[in-house]
């Protein structure tokens, strides 16, 4: 995958120096700066799934959580909860990635989060053409894989698991494993 850095103005830009409370995720939807803390569910996914992949990665590529990526609007900016980065992607002037460096984005719902991670985040990681978007969601015990974008917001295809199956990430050239049994159930 080559990388192109763009270096457009960023919606993190407005956040430049400003002290951000512990245990609260910041994101920037429709240009407005979003605080939500951060559930234990969220947490123990996300706890379970990086080393997973991580691991699985060996050197080809990387995985973060909740850092912020440039994305080419500044009235968007999202830190997802794990974002796969491409093998050989580079940061930007500003230190960050960009979306085009994503190989996937794994969000883990919650009751705040709902709408913009079914709604105004697939749209825009469909825009972005970010091969893979999966969303988590223990309210339901699954995981939603969506792929093939379109650049008119739309993932062509879905596949639902349940918790307990293994979640399977085809990335470019590479396959990605990961195992959902470890993951925190509704009501629990």
């Amino acid at each position: 995958m080559a990388t192109i850095l763009m270096d457009l103005p960023s919606a993190w830009d407005a956040l430049d120096g400003v002290p951000l409370p512990r245990g609260y995720r910041v994101e920037i939807t429709d240009g407005k700066i979003i605080m939500t803390p951060q559930g234990e569910q969220q947490w123990r996914v996300i706890l379970r799934t990086a080393p997973q992949i991580e691991q699985q990665l060996a050197g080809h590529g990387d995985i973060l959580s909740d850092v912020m990526i440039d994305f080419p609007s500044s009235q968007f900016g999202y830190a997802p909860d794990l974002a796969i980065i491409a093998p050989g992607s580079e940061r930007n002037s500003r230190g960050r990635f960009e979306w085009h460096s994503l190989e996937a984005v794994i969000e883990v719902v919650s009751m705040s989060t709902r709408d913009n991670d079914f709604d105004k985040k697939l749209r825009m990681y469909a825009e972005c053409a970010i091969p893979l978007y999966v969303i988590v969601d223990p309210s339901d015990n699954t995981c939603t894989i969506h792929s093939n974008p379109t650049r008119t917001g739309v993932y062509v295809d879905q596949e639902q698991i349940a918790f307990g199956e293994d979640l399977l990430l085809p990335l470019e050239g590479r396959g990605i494993v990961v195992k959902t049994d470890g993951f925190p159930r509704s009501g629990g």
